[in-house]
């Protein structure tokens, strides 16, 4: 009840509510809150109305920081943000460091200027440092106005998530920038575009540039050719002066999000736990530098950052070995390996033919489907048969930004074979996207 009443007081308390365009989403029931900002007038602050959903992972005491999954440009890949939140498989990288998970969606018309949400300075850095303080107030989390930023990115987002690390380094513990950084140098053909500066502060903030081959490094002439030189120029600013900075090429994509989840989890979880505070209120550690491994720019071995021959400053960071390793093979294939089964389903309860169940995604490899078996033989699967036209078929499905399918994918099976009043023992195996099955 609290948190419909402080939706209400966002709403009307406004000073030009308008019915919000993107009104096909999930509900926002605790775990999960939201808020809603109406575009404003106001040169500086930011135009586009916007939507904050939040999950915050229950029974947490005390959050010690946030992941933030931001969309793309365009009126699509805004509208996609809804769901980012509802993400089984993002939440259990926040999880794993009781951290809340935030999507925004902001509200774009179709072919305007993506400039005025995507750098931070245009008004969304100020908006988004609100939706922490009045989110925080309706989750009972008050402390989320000050915890550390993780920050992830696709296209305009990367420009966003980038352009949020170099103007606030001392609050983002990590940034992954999918086909998209910010610009350091003006471009002429787009004036609305402003540069940025690298502050010394940001040297010390992991990053990683992560496009698509196919957006300039082997199609270069293709719609997203002009991707890659703008990465090239961030990382080589960057890593020049010692900045932490990676860069992992998808070898199968063009400007589509593709398997990057799977090591981009592992990269953040690397960085979480070097980085974040131990207990909740503290301040960011400092990345250990010890134990680093580099590669070449463009190559796809990775070695001990002792053994390394060439130019270190001119070469791909990475935090350790095991990230190594997973790199080395995602810039191979994507083909991440995984040994361990996903956890198994809970609460598993039956209503009349419905079977239904909750459970929480592998945090290495995500959830494919669901097994249903009455009385030891399989009976169905959920989803019949998951798609994924971007990558590894997955249960919830995914949008282009890398976010669950509108609607979402229920935890429900309707045993249309079951006979009335012959009972039977039911039960739900979770598989995850390598094959591997749960208890």
């Amino acid at each position: 009840m609290r948190f419909v009443a402080f939706v209400f007081w966002v709403l009307v308390g406004s000073v030009s509510a308008q019915k919000a365009p993107y009104d096909v989403f999930p509900e926002a029931e605790a775990p999960y809150y939201r808020v809603r900002y109406e575009g404003s007038k106001v040169a500086g602050e930011l135009m586009y109305p916007v939507n904050y959903t939040i999950w915050v992972p229950p029974g947490v005491k005390a959050l010690r920081g946030v992941i933030v999954h931001q969309h793309g440009c365009g009126e699509g890949s805004c509208k996609s943000g809804l769901t980012g939140a509802f993400d089984l498989h993002w939440q259990a990288l926040a999880r794993r460091h009781d951290c809340a998970l935030l999507a925004p969606s902001y509200e774009q018309p179709d072919k305007a200027e993506c400039q005025m949400w995507c750098d931070p300075r245009n008004g969304s850095g100020a908006a988004f440092e609100r939706c922490l303080k009045d989110l925080g107030k309706a989750s009972g989390h008050p402390e989320l106005a000050t915890v550390p930023w993780a920050l992830w990115g696709h296209s305009g987002g990367g420009h966003w998530a980038g352009g949020m690390t170099l103007l606030h380094p001392e609050r983002v513990a990590a940034a992954w920038l999918r086909s998209g950084v910010p610009l350091l140098v003006a471009n002429p053909d787009r004036a609305t575009i402003k540069t940025h500066e690298v502050p010394e502060a940001a040297l010390g903030v992991p990053m990683m540039c992560n496009p698509g081959t196919k957006e300039g490094v082997t199609d270069k002439k293709g719609k997203f050719a002009g991707v890659w030189p703008s990465n090239e120029a961030f990382f080589g600013a960057v890593r020049s002066r010692g900045g932490l900075i990676g860069v992992a090429v998808d070898p199968l994509t063009a400007h589509e999000c593709g398997n990057q989840r799977y090591l981009a989890m592992l990269w953040l979880d690397a960085c979480l736990k070097a980085r974040l505070p131990k207990t909740s209120g503290g301040a960011l550690r400092a990345m250990p530098v010890e134990g680093a491994y580099l590669a070449q720019l463009l190559g796809t071995e990775a070695v001990a950052e002792g053994d390394f021959k060439g130019d270190k400053k001119g070469a791909i960071w990475l935090p350790n070995e095991a990230v190594a390793k997973a790199w080395m093979q995602y810039v191979k294939d994507t083909k991440l390996a995984d040994g361990t089964p996903p956890p198994a389903p809970t609460k598993v309860r039956v209503e009349g033919n419905r079977v239904m169940w909750e459970a929480e995604a592998d945090f290495e490899s995500g959830l494919a489907h669901f097994v249903i078996e009455r009385d030891g033989k399989e009976i169905g699967r959920v989803p019949e048969k998951a798609v994924n036209p971007f990558g590894r078929p997955i249960f919830q499905g995914l949008q282009y930004s890398d976010t669950p399918a509108n609607p979402l994918v229920e935890m429900v099976f309707v045993d249309r074979g079951a006979e009335a009043g012959k009972g039977g023992t039911y039960r739900v195996i979770a598989v995850n996207t390598v094959g591997l099955r749960s208890e």
